[in-house]
């Protein structure tokens, strides 16, 4: 029969990767023995770390895919997403980014859900979806799946996905914001927080039953839900998402 050999080589993480990882392997070279040879997917995600996190892997020096196998003595090193180094003229890992920026979250990022549609961002939500709809709508729709649960990142469908890091519903809007590089790209006020649903200009007169005495005599302009029939004016809310636009953008 023959005899399993455990082997060693040298891992090193880049950057916002290091998020994943325990303090002692943070930003530095540390040793990693296993048996056989593994794809270096199944190492990067051992590790923690999910592969819709990775853009480039180095193996001793030469770019590869997921698929390589690490080999004993071999050095790996794993990279994030570029933002300004071209990388074209190697394998990059993750597919090209989508031409159209719409999300799906998952059951624990509601108030995000709600934040990123205020802001104008196609965000898919539902309190009772499970981890596998989640991951078919998003292949199915080219969605970008927003999640605080690493097993779902880990699942091999899974294309577009980010680890939200925060646990602050703001700081996660600012968050993604700042990482998608989404900023010339709010719409604020142009979806239904609720519904999802692009919100279409309503004449006064035909909701002027349906609103407030005091909003009545106020605001003549109106937009409405046309799932949800929720009806959105400039009032004192529209000034305090204004000021939360305004720190989304700083």
């Amino acid at each position: 029969m023959k005899e399993d050999y455990l082997y060693g080589a040298s891992i090193r993480f880049y950057e916002e990767l290091n998020d994943f990882l325990p303090s002692e392997r943070r930003k530095r070279s540390f040793s990693y023995s296993f048996f056989g040879k593994p794809t270096v997917k199944d190492v990067i995600e051992s590790l923690g770390v999910p592969h819709t996190e990775v853009d480039l892997i180095l193996l001793n020096g030469e770019s590869v895919n997921f698929d390589a196998h690490l080999c004993d003595g071999d050095r790996l090193a794993v990279y994030p997403r570029f933002e300004s180094l071209d990388i074209q003229p190697i394998q990059r890992l993750r597919p090209e980014p989508l031409r159209e920026t719409r999300f799906i979250t998952d059951v624990h990022l509601g108030k995000l859900a709600r934040y990123l549609r205020m802001l104008g961002f196609d965000t898919l939500y539902d309190s009772f979806l499970e981890d596998e709809q989640i991951i078919e709508w998003s292949v199915e729709q080219k969605r970008i799946i927003l999640t605080r649960d690493l097993g779902i990142l880990k699942n091999h469908r899974v294309k577009h996905g980010y680890f939200v890091r925060s646990t602050d519903p703001k700081e996660q809007a600012h968050e993604i914001v700042r990482r998608f590089d989404l900023k010339d790209k709010i719409a604020p006020f142009s979806l239904c927080m609720e519904c999802n649903v692009v919100l279409q200009p309503v004449e006064k007169e035909a909701i002027r039953v349906q609103l407030p005495p005091e909003t009545e005599r106020t605001f003549d302009i109106f937009f409405q839900c046309p799932s949800c029939q929720r009806i959105y004016w400039e009032g004192s809310h529209h000034e305090k998402m204004s000021d939360f636009i305004d720190f989304i953008c700083s």
